[in-house]
């Protein structure tokens, strides 16, 4: 059985968010899926397999933690429909029936790929006691994503804070569902990107996700907001970085990357 793993939001390798890729008939026993993204071990795994012609979407796509199974993954789908265009599998636009309902994928001519998802809704919140100890940061500004994603979205002074960042992994467990993404405008305004952040899962076993693209469905509308543009583009990453393009559409919002293929091989299990 063929596995890739494909660096999504860049385009050169070994950087980016890498997600291992499995293009299936049908989706085995969870049990299977669960021990391959555990032996993958990145941030997410995704599987995917056909659907019957006709229907609302052109495929079934599933994203796996080396610990649990996530109601929405970005990168992995960019990287799934990467794999997907790359290997000829699919053209065009690619629908992908989801936990979340269906998300679209377009390649261009440029190579980046374009995909379509539900934007997050933000209810700013008091900060929660003990974050700014946790982050090890002061923190502006704290919004709610738990209607959809399950992230805070943190704001933090400026760039430097976040890319400084080292928080207390632990303690950040019991104040999210999912995670805490800490944000700041970019530094340098005609650096190539309008924003900053960072995301960190350990709730979901992962400690920073490089580049994920589900929090920028409400990283969008949130600094869409203040820069009144509905086109910005956020870089993300501590060790690893990429960049993704957003725009925001009202409920949806279009995110675009680049992704490259690093690994492609076989599974034997």
């Amino acid at each position: 059985m063929r596995i890739r793993i494909v660096d999504a939001f860049t385009d050169r390798p070994f950087s980016g968010n890498p997600a291992g890729v499995l293009l299936l008939d049908s989706f085995p026993e969870d049990s299977w899926l669960r021990n391959v993204a555990a032996e993958v071990n990145l941030s997410e795994t995704a599987f995917a397999h056909p659907l019957p012609a006709g229907g609302e979407a052109d495929w079934a796509l599933r994203w796996f933690t080396p610990a649990t199974e996530v109601d929405m993954c970005g990168h992995a789908t960019l990287a799934t429909a990467h794999v997907l265009h790359t290997t000829g599998a699919a053209t065009g636009t690619i629908r992908f029936a989801t936990r979340s309902g269906v998300l679209s994928a377009t390649a261009a001519a440029d190579g980046t790929i374009t995909m379509d998802f539900p934007t997050s809704a933000l209810t700013p919140l008091p900060v929660p006691e003990g974050l700014a100890k946790a982050l090890g940061a002061e923190v502006v500004a704290v919004h709610d994503t738990s209607a959809h994603i399950g992230d805070l979205v943190v704001e933090l002074r400026d760039e430097a804070t976040v890319r400084s960042l080292t928080p207390d992994l632990a303690a950040l467990v019991s104040l999210s569902s999912r995670g805490i993404i800490v944000t700041a405008t970019a530094e340098n305004p005609d650096g190539g990107y309008d924003f900053v952040s960072r995301g960190f899962f350990p709730a979901i076993g992962i400690e920073e996700d490089p580049v994920t693209g589900s929090a920028h469905t409400a990283l969008a509308p949130y600094w869409s907001a203040r820069f009144g543009r509905d086109e910005l583009t956020g870089f993300q990453g501590g060790l690893r970085t990429g960049l993704v393009r957003t725009h925001l559409r009202g409920e949806r919002t279009l995110l675009t990357g680049h992704a490259v293929t690093v690994i492609d091989g076989d599974l034997h299990a």
